[in-house]
């Protein structure tokens, strides 16, 4: 063996110019994409509909010489609520380790990267828990249940199912859907369809985008709800958090934050829905997020940071609370696809 070894010379330490943390792109959260943001002075409130029958018909009549015009009016519904719960999470820092802690890491920024990182996935799951589920919009359409063919399937044409529901909610509500929403797996399958595929095969690169795929269903967008979460260790390793290895947590469980709502018969959800761009007086829209700003000098999006001692401990606390109401509000102006694919 040579001598001196690689180790005698050279002490490894922490490279300065990189570290891994499995942190989620921020454009993978959609959630006030689709349930777009209402700022709001107070934790709860009222909100006012405005009944769409008076507004789906016409009392305008022909008026005759001297005649009074004729006359009617609408109804408005004031007892529609919100409550912007107020959400929490903190990360200690004490000072031990703040003086101990090596470059690359910086203990304070790692916090607040943290709990920022905790509070969007909390309420990315709060907007996959109220709008991708069971009973919330009017037209749910169960591919197994109702005997049409899945899209994975040969013959499928899931580009008639999606625009034929767009046309039933525009003939319901005089607004078609221009938002659609889709688990991964969904995506893979309408990017393996062969009336898809045939569909785009002359355009520029021939590839099945989200782009191609809005303009094949008719919609602005298309999101997919792509956000994961950890859900335990496999079988064959046992989780000790105060000595966690690369392989532990190389073979931690992860999944979607959304499977398929109805996933005892079959995979995947599609859903559509209307989503107005500039929420504002007398606009509807699918649904909303109710964001106190109100609360304590919080932001736009209802959520603050904070940094306080906790001389007790010998630490700063880095504290994230975000206050929101995730709010189906209008249930005739969303759909969902279960089951569409084996």
């Amino acid at each position: 063996m040579p001598q001196p070894t690689a180790g005698d010379v050279h002490v490894n330490t922490p490279l300065t110019n990189i570290s891994v943390a499995y942190m989620q792109n921020r454009n993978d959260f959609i959630a006030t994409r689709v349930a777009p943001n209402i700022p709001v002075q107070r934790q709860s409130d009222r909100y006012y509909v405005y009944d769409k029958r008076y507004w789906m018909k016409t009392e305008a009549e022909r008026r005759a010489p001297g005649a009074p015009s004729a006359g009617s009016g609408f109804q408005v519904i004031s007892t529609p609520t919100y409550f912007a719960d107020v959400f929490a999470v903190h990360k200690d820092v004490p000072d031990q380790i703040r003086a101990n802690t090596d470059r690359p890491l910086d203990a304070d920024r790692d916090a607040t990267t943290w709990v920022t990182s905790q509070m969007l996935l909390k309420r990315e799951k709060e907007f996959a828990n109220t709008f991708i589920k069971q009973g919330v919009w009017s037209t749910e359409v169960d591919l197994n249940a109702s005997g049409q063919t899945k899209w994975d399937a040969s013959g499928a044409n899931p580009i008639d199912n999606v625009q034929e529901q767009a046309v039933a909610m525009m003939r319901n509500t005089g607004m078609r859907p221009n938002v659609a929403i889709m688990t991964p797996d969904v995506e893979r399958v309408l990017a393996n369809n062969s009336l898809v595929l045939d569909r785009i095969k002359y355009t520029q690169r021939g590839i099945v985008t989200r782009d191609l795929l809005a303009s094949l269903f008719g919609v602005d967008n298309v999101y997919v709800l792509s956000a994961v979460e950890y859900t335990g260790e496999d079988s064959l390793t046992t989780y000790d958090p105060a000595n966690v290895s690369d392989t532990q947590a190389a073979n931690a469980n992860m999944s979607f934050i959304s499977e398929d709502p109805d996933s005892d018969t079959g995979t995947g959800f599609f859903a559509m829905m209307y989503v107005n761009p500039t929420p504002s007086l007398l606009t509807p829209s699918a649904g909303y997020t109710f964001s106190w700003n109100g609360y304590l000098g919080s932001g736009e999006e209802g959520g603050r940071v904070k940094r306080f001692r906790v001389e007790e401990n010998a630490a700063d606390r880095i504290e994230m609370e975000m206050a929101f109401d995730m709010k189906v509000v209008c249930s005739d102006l969303g759909m969902l696809f279960t089951n569409v694919h084996d």
